[in-house]
Protein backbone atom coordinates (compact mmCIF):
# COMPACT_ATOMS: atom_id res chain seq x y z
CA UNK A 1 0.00 0.00 0.00
CA UNK A 2 2.78 2.42 0.86
CA UNK A 3 4.55 1.97 -2.24
CA UNK A 4 0.77 2.61 -4.38
CA UNK A 5 0.74 5.96 -2.34
CA UNK A 6 3.80 6.71 -2.85
CA UNK A 7 2.82 7.07 -6.81
CA UNK A 8 -0.49 8.87 -6.32
CA UNK A 9 1.26 11.47 -4.19
CA UNK A 10 4.46 11.83 -6.23
CA UNK A 11 1.96 12.65 -9.54
CA UNK A 12 -1.00 14.36 -7.61
CA UNK A 13 -0.35 16.16 -4.10
CA UNK A 14 4.42 15.91 -3.93
CA UNK A 15 4.35 16.00 0.14
CA UNK A 16 7.20 18.51 0.72
CA UNK A 17 6.28 21.09 -2.19
CA UNK A 18 2.55 20.76 -0.65
CA UNK A 19 3.99 21.15 3.02
CA UNK A 20 5.82 24.39 2.17
CA UNK A 21 2.93 25.53 0.07
CA UNK A 22 0.46 25.05 3.50
CA UNK A 23 3.04 26.89 5.35
CA UNK A 24 2.96 29.97 2.99
CA UNK A 25 -0.65 30.09 2.65
CA UNK A 26 -0.85 30.06 6.82
CA UNK A 27 1.89 32.50 6.92
CA UNK A 28 0.69 35.23 4.87
CA UNK A 29 -2.48 35.44 6.18
CA UNK A 30 -1.22 34.74 10.20
CA UNK A 31 1.05 37.53 9.45
CA UNK A 32 -0.27 39.98 7.38
CA UNK A 33 -3.31 40.42 10.16
CA UNK A 34 -0.59 40.66 12.84
CA UNK A 35 1.38 43.68 10.89
CA UNK A 36 -1.80 45.20 10.27
CA UNK A 37 -2.94 45.01 13.78
CA UNK A 38 0.38 47.01 14.55
CA UNK A 39 1.40 43.43 16.65
CA UNK A 40 5.29 42.74 15.67
CA UNK A 41 6.26 40.82 19.03
CA UNK A 42 4.99 37.23 18.40
CA UNK A 43 4.93 34.16 19.85
CA UNK A 44 5.98 31.26 17.73
CA UNK A 45 5.07 27.38 18.84
CA UNK A 46 3.45 24.20 18.58
CA UNK A 47 0.04 25.84 17.20
CA UNK A 48 1.66 27.78 14.37
CA UNK A 49 2.70 24.74 13.18
CA UNK A 50 -0.35 22.86 13.98
CA UNK A 51 -2.43 25.51 11.97
CA UNK A 52 0.19 25.27 8.91
CA UNK A 53 0.30 21.70 8.86
CA UNK A 54 -3.95 21.68 8.80
CA UNK A 55 -4.10 23.87 6.00
CA UNK A 56 -1.49 21.47 3.94
CA UNK A 57 -4.03 18.15 5.73
CA UNK A 58 -7.02 19.74 4.60
CA UNK A 59 -5.79 20.51 0.95
CA UNK A 60 -4.65 17.01 0.95
CA UNK A 61 -8.10 15.39 1.53
CA UNK A 62 -9.72 17.86 -0.79
CA UNK A 63 -7.50 16.55 -3.73
CA UNK A 64 -8.27 13.02 -2.63
CA UNK A 65 -11.92 13.92 -2.80
CA UNK A 66 -11.96 15.03 -5.94
CA UNK A 67 -10.48 11.94 -7.49
CA UNK A 68 -13.38 9.89 -5.75
CA UNK A 69 -15.92 12.51 -7.02
CA UNK A 70 -14.43 12.12 -10.37
CA UNK A 71 -13.51 8.70 -10.65
CA UNK A 72 -15.79 8.12 -13.74
CA UNK A 73 -14.97 11.16 -15.77
CA UNK A 74 -11.78 10.31 -15.07
CA UNK A 75 -11.99 7.28 -15.60
CA UNK A 76 -12.33 8.02 -19.58
CA UNK A 77 -10.56 11.05 -19.51
CA UNK A 78 -7.82 10.65 -17.72
CA UNK A 79 -7.30 7.61 -17.13
CA UNK A 80 -3.47 7.54 -16.82
CA UNK A 81 -3.81 9.07 -13.47
CA UNK A 82 -3.00 6.42 -10.57
CA UNK A 83 -6.77 5.73 -9.32
CA UNK A 84 -8.19 5.53 -12.27
CA UNK A 85 -5.23 3.32 -13.60
CA UNK A 86 -5.51 1.09 -10.55
CA UNK A 87 -1.85 1.87 -9.93
CA UNK A 88 -3.54 2.96 -6.60
CA UNK A 89 -7.00 1.74 -5.00
CA UNK A 90 -9.59 3.43 -3.68
CA UNK A 91 -9.05 1.57 -0.63
CA UNK A 92 -5.79 2.74 0.21
CA UNK A 93 -6.93 6.62 -0.39
CA UNK A 94 -9.38 5.85 2.31
CA UNK A 95 -7.56 4.21 4.85
CA UNK A 96 -5.02 7.40 4.18
CA UNK A 97 -7.35 9.97 4.64
CA UNK A 98 -8.69 8.87 7.72
CA UNK A 99 -5.77 8.26 9.41
CA UNK A 100 -4.87 12.08 8.01
CA UNK A 101 -8.32 13.84 9.02
CA UNK A 102 -7.93 11.74 12.48
CA UNK A 103 -4.51 12.98 13.50
CA UNK A 104 -5.67 17.09 12.23
CA UNK A 105 -8.55 16.74 14.22
CA UNK A 106 -6.94 15.70 17.22
CA UNK A 107 -4.05 18.28 16.89
CA UNK A 108 -6.46 20.94 16.76
CA UNK A 109 -8.25 19.79 19.51
CA UNK A 110 -5.08 19.39 21.59
CA UNK A 111 -3.70 22.28 20.82
CA UNK A 112 -5.45 24.99 18.97
CA UNK A 113 -7.83 27.72 20.57
CA UNK A 114 -10.79 27.82 17.55
CA UNK A 115 -11.58 23.93 17.15
CA UNK A 116 -14.74 25.18 16.34
CA UNK A 117 -13.58 26.62 13.42
CA UNK A 118 -11.80 23.62 12.31
CA UNK A 119 -14.64 21.51 12.74
CA UNK A 120 -16.35 24.19 10.32
CA UNK A 121 -13.89 23.85 7.94
CA UNK A 122 -14.18 19.88 7.82
CA UNK A 123 -17.84 20.10 7.90
CA UNK A 124 -18.43 21.54 4.94
CA UNK A 125 -15.34 19.81 3.69
CA UNK A 126 -17.32 16.87 3.95
CA UNK A 127 -20.42 18.55 2.26
CA UNK A 128 -18.70 18.95 -0.55
CA UNK A 129 -17.28 15.24 -0.75
CA UNK A 130 -20.74 13.99 -0.82
CA UNK A 131 -21.61 16.99 -3.38
CA UNK A 132 -23.91 18.95 -0.91
CA UNK A 133 -26.37 15.58 -1.08
CA UNK A 134 -26.88 17.37 -4.68
CA UNK A 135 -25.00 15.47 -6.79
CA UNK A 136 -27.19 15.16 -9.86
CA UNK A 137 -27.86 19.04 -10.11
CA UNK A 138 -24.10 19.93 -8.94
CA UNK A 139 -22.22 17.21 -10.99
CA UNK A 140 -24.09 18.65 -14.02
CA UNK A 141 -23.40 22.33 -13.28
CA UNK A 142 -20.20 23.58 -14.09
CA UNK A 143 -21.62 26.98 -12.12
CA UNK A 144 -23.32 25.58 -9.58
CA UNK A 145 -19.86 23.33 -8.54
CA UNK A 146 -18.23 26.50 -8.96
CA UNK A 147 -20.72 28.26 -6.31
CA UNK A 148 -20.91 25.89 -4.12
CA UNK A 149 -16.81 24.41 -3.67
CA UNK A 150 -14.91 27.09 -4.24
CA UNK A 151 -16.27 29.14 -0.87
CA UNK A 152 -14.07 26.43 0.89
CA UNK A 153 -10.93 28.69 -0.02
CA UNK A 154 -12.66 31.28 2.26
CA UNK A 155 -13.64 29.27 5.30
CA UNK A 156 -9.92 28.22 5.36
CA UNK A 157 -8.58 31.79 5.41
CA UNK A 158 -11.12 32.14 7.91
CA UNK A 159 -9.99 29.17 10.17
CA UNK A 160 -6.60 30.96 10.00
CA UNK A 161 -8.12 34.31 10.74
CA UNK A 162 -9.64 32.60 14.04
CA UNK A 163 -6.71 31.90 14.82
CA UNK A 164 -5.05 34.99 15.31
CA UNK A 165 -7.72 36.72 15.95
CA UNK A 166 -8.47 34.71 19.26
CA UNK A 167 -4.92 34.31 20.15
CA UNK A 168 -3.55 38.07 19.84
CA UNK A 169 -7.21 39.36 20.70
CA UNK A 170 -7.14 41.17 17.71
CA UNK A 171 -10.75 42.98 16.88
CA UNK A 172 -12.80 40.03 15.12
CA UNK A 173 -14.36 42.54 12.27
CA UNK A 174 -12.46 45.30 10.37
CA UNK A 175 -11.51 46.23 6.94
CA UNK A 176 -8.20 43.84 6.97
CA UNK A 177 -9.82 40.87 8.94
CA UNK A 178 -12.42 41.06 5.62
CA UNK A 179 -9.61 41.19 3.00
CA UNK A 180 -7.41 38.49 4.79
CA UNK A 181 -11.01 36.21 4.04
CA UNK A 182 -10.70 36.89 0.29
CA UNK A 183 -7.23 37.51 -0.09
CA UNK A 184 -6.77 34.02 -1.48
CA UNK A 185 -9.89 33.13 -2.28
CA UNK A 186 -9.95 35.13 -5.20
CA UNK A 187 -6.58 33.57 -6.77
CA UNK A 188 -8.12 30.02 -6.44
CA UNK A 189 -11.21 31.54 -8.10
CA UNK A 190 -9.30 32.84 -11.11
CA UNK A 191 -7.27 29.69 -11.19
CA UNK A 192 -10.48 27.48 -11.32
CA UNK A 193 -11.91 29.17 -13.69
CA UNK A 194 -8.86 29.87 -16.13
CA UNK A 195 -7.84 25.91 -16.17
CA UNK A 196 -11.45 25.37 -17.77
CA UNK A 197 -11.43 28.18 -20.31
CA UNK A 198 -9.85 26.72 -24.01
CA UNK A 199 -9.28 27.64 -27.37
CA UNK A 200 -12.08 26.58 -29.86
CA UNK A 201 -10.24 24.12 -31.07
CA UNK A 202 -8.54 22.62 -28.09
CA UNK A 203 -12.22 21.81 -27.00
CA UNK A 204 -13.24 18.14 -25.82
CA UNK A 205 -16.06 16.92 -24.28
CA UNK A 206 -14.78 17.92 -20.85
CA UNK A 207 -17.47 21.12 -19.60
CA UNK A 208 -15.32 24.38 -19.67
CA UNK A 209 -16.60 27.92 -19.32
CA UNK A 210 -15.26 28.64 -22.84
CA UNK A 211 -17.34 25.98 -24.17
CA UNK A 212 -20.63 26.75 -21.69
CA UNK A 213 -20.22 30.67 -22.02
CA UNK A 214 -17.55 31.45 -25.15
CA UNK A 215 -13.31 32.08 -24.23
CA UNK A 216 -13.86 35.71 -24.44
CA UNK A 217 -16.77 35.99 -21.92
CA UNK A 218 -15.06 33.68 -19.75
CA UNK A 219 -11.82 35.88 -19.98
CA UNK A 220 -13.47 38.76 -19.11
CA UNK A 221 -14.75 37.46 -15.83
CA UNK A 222 -11.29 35.89 -14.75
CA UNK A 223 -9.76 39.29 -15.55
CA UNK A 224 -12.70 41.65 -13.74
CA UNK A 225 -12.06 38.70 -10.54
CA UNK A 226 -8.14 39.51 -11.06
CA UNK A 227 -8.80 43.17 -10.49
CA UNK A 228 -10.95 42.35 -7.49
CA UNK A 229 -7.97 40.20 -6.14
CA UNK A 230 -5.20 43.06 -6.59
CA UNK A 231 -7.47 45.29 -4.76
CA UNK A 232 -8.12 42.85 -1.66
CA UNK A 233 -3.74 43.00 -1.86
CA UNK A 234 -3.09 47.01 -2.09
CA UNK A 235 -5.31 47.11 1.14
CA UNK A 236 -3.55 44.66 3.03
CA UNK A 237 0.41 46.18 1.89
CA UNK A 238 -0.66 49.49 1.81
CA UNK A 239 0.63 50.60 5.82
CA UNK A 240 3.37 48.21 5.59
CA UNK A 241 5.31 48.71 1.86
CA UNK A 242 4.18 51.74 -0.74
CA UNK A 243 6.58 49.51 -3.10
CA UNK A 244 4.61 46.56 -3.01
CA UNK A 245 1.96 48.39 -4.43
CA UNK A 246 3.57 49.48 -7.25
CA UNK A 247 4.93 45.44 -7.50
CA UNK A 248 1.33 44.20 -7.57
CA UNK A 249 0.00 47.30 -9.98
CA UNK A 250 2.90 46.05 -12.47
CA UNK A 251 1.78 42.15 -12.05
CA UNK A 252 -2.15 42.96 -12.37
CA UNK A 253 -0.78 44.85 -15.95
CA UNK A 254 1.26 42.11 -17.12
CA UNK A 255 -1.92 39.74 -16.33
CA UNK A 256 -4.30 41.94 -18.33
CA UNK A 257 -1.99 42.07 -21.22
CA UNK A 258 -2.08 38.42 -21.12
CA UNK A 259 -5.68 38.09 -20.83
CA UNK A 260 -5.73 40.53 -23.98
CA UNK A 261 -3.63 38.03 -26.24
CA UNK A 262 -5.58 35.49 -25.25
CA UNK A 263 -8.79 36.59 -26.49
CA UNK A 264 -6.85 38.03 -29.61
CA UNK A 265 -5.27 34.36 -29.83
CA UNK A 266 -6.61 32.24 -27.86
CA UNK A 267 -3.87 29.33 -29.49
CA UNK A 268 -0.83 30.96 -28.63
CA UNK A 269 -0.67 29.57 -25.05
CA UNK A 270 -2.39 28.15 -22.06
CA UNK A 271 -4.37 30.57 -19.86
CA UNK A 272 -3.77 29.27 -16.71
CA UNK A 273 -0.15 28.82 -16.87
CA UNK A 274 -0.71 32.66 -16.90
CA UNK A 275 -2.77 32.73 -14.30
CA UNK A 276 -0.33 30.52 -12.45
CA UNK A 277 2.82 32.81 -13.22
CA UNK A 278 0.76 35.72 -12.05
CA UNK A 279 -0.43 33.64 -8.64
CA UNK A 280 3.29 32.85 -7.88
CA UNK A 281 4.53 36.28 -8.55
CA UNK A 282 1.40 37.81 -6.49
CA UNK A 283 1.97 35.52 -3.25
CA UNK A 284 6.00 36.25 -2.91
CA UNK A 285 5.61 39.47 -3.21
CA UNK A 286 3.06 39.49 -0.50
CA UNK A 287 5.46 37.13 1.59
CA UNK A 288 8.48 39.11 0.60
CA UNK A 289 6.48 42.52 1.95
CA UNK A 290 5.76 40.22 5.67
CA UNK A 291 9.80 39.76 5.28
CA UNK A 292 10.17 42.93 4.22
CA UNK A 293 8.37 44.81 6.83
CA UNK A 294 9.68 42.78 9.81
CA UNK A 295 13.47 43.60 9.33
CA UNK A 296 13.61 47.07 7.75
CA UNK A 297 9.81 47.99 9.46
CA UNK A 298 7.35 50.22 7.23
CA UNK A 299 8.41 51.88 3.56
Amino acid sequence: MLKRLNIYFKEMYPIVPRLFLGALIFSEIYFIILLNSGITDFDIGIQELVCAFTVFSFLCWLRIADDFKDYELDCRLFSFRPLPSGRVTKRDLKIFVSILIFVTLVLNLVFMNNFIFCLILYTYGSLMALWFFQKNKIQKSLPMALITHNPVQMILNIYIISFAVIKYHIPKISLTIIMAAFTLYFPALIWEVSRKIRAPKDETEYVTYSKLFGYKKAVNFAAFVTVLDIFTNFVLVWNLNKISVIMLSLNLLWMMLKFHKFKQQPESFKLVDAVERYTYIQESIMILTIVFFLFFGKV
